[in-house]
């Protein structure tokens, strides 16, 4: 602009277009060289991680990349659904009352798979303590349980030699007489609640025989009534 006459001067609308197209090309430039640098960094980022995995290093800089790694695996799994009705999901887990056991994988396996008379005597001996009860009450006389408690003392013995190898028993003898006691407390008391079922069977059967009589009588009834 010629502020003596107030008339644009030639030239000036190209220059100011020609200052707009470089700075245009001038900000792609930019971008395209930013965009150059990511892929390089990304590119020397992978080559970096081959380097150290094929020098049999871990392929991350650092545990924080690791971590971040690890959890984006996650998040890909969780949402690709690879989660999702998962064996036990929903159930409460096992064994959270037990003190610690070294030899817990193969006991599992022995419950889980229901082996009998396989494994170390230490876990053979462990069950049968936890089941000793139970075995006891299906004997039949003093006289069996008495022989029960001397051979199952007998083995853990001679397990606790270690002459098999294996863990180590952590199991306790039983006393016999305790045991003995025990197996006569728990029979009378079986014989106790069923002499308690039988009493009640018998003071109920009157009131049944009583409901059978009243509706044979019903039933002819209602006979005689459709006949008549």
């Amino acid at each position: 602009m010629d502020d003596r006459t107030g008339s644009r001067a030639p030239g000036t609308g190209a220059d100011a277009r020609l200052r707009a197209a470089r700075y245009r090309t001038d900000e792609g430039g930019a971008e395209a060289a930013d965009g150059a640098g990511t892929a390089a960094g990304r590119t020397g980022a992978d080559a970096g991680a081959g380097a150290r995995r094929a020098a049999g290093g871990s392929p991350y800089r650092s545990a924080r990349d690791a971590r971040r790694a690890a959890d984006d695996a996650i998040s890909r799994a969780i949402a690709a659904g690879e989660f999702d009705d998962l064996p036990g999901a929903g159930k409460p887990l096992t064994g959270l009352g037990r003190v610690n056991d070294p030899d817990w994988w193969m006991r599992r396996k022995i419950e889980r798979e229901q082996l009998s008379g396989l494994g170390p005597p230490a876990i053979l001996l462990r069950t049968e303590h936890r089941e000793f009860e139970e075995r006891l009450d299906a004997l039949p006389s003093e006289q069996a349980v008495v022989e029960h408690v001397t051979d199952f003392n007998r083995r853990v013995v001679e397990a606790r030699r270690q002459l098999l190898g294996g863990p180590p028993v952590v199991t306790p003898t039983r006393d016999v007489e305790t045991e003995l006691a025990g197996w006569r407390a728990r029979r009378e008391e079986r014989r106790r609640l069923a002499e308690e079922r039988r009493a009640a069977e018998e003071r109920s059967a009157p009131d049944a025989r009583t409901r059978r009589r009243e509706a044979r009588a019903a039933r002819r009834a209602e006979r005689a009534r459709r006949s008549g």
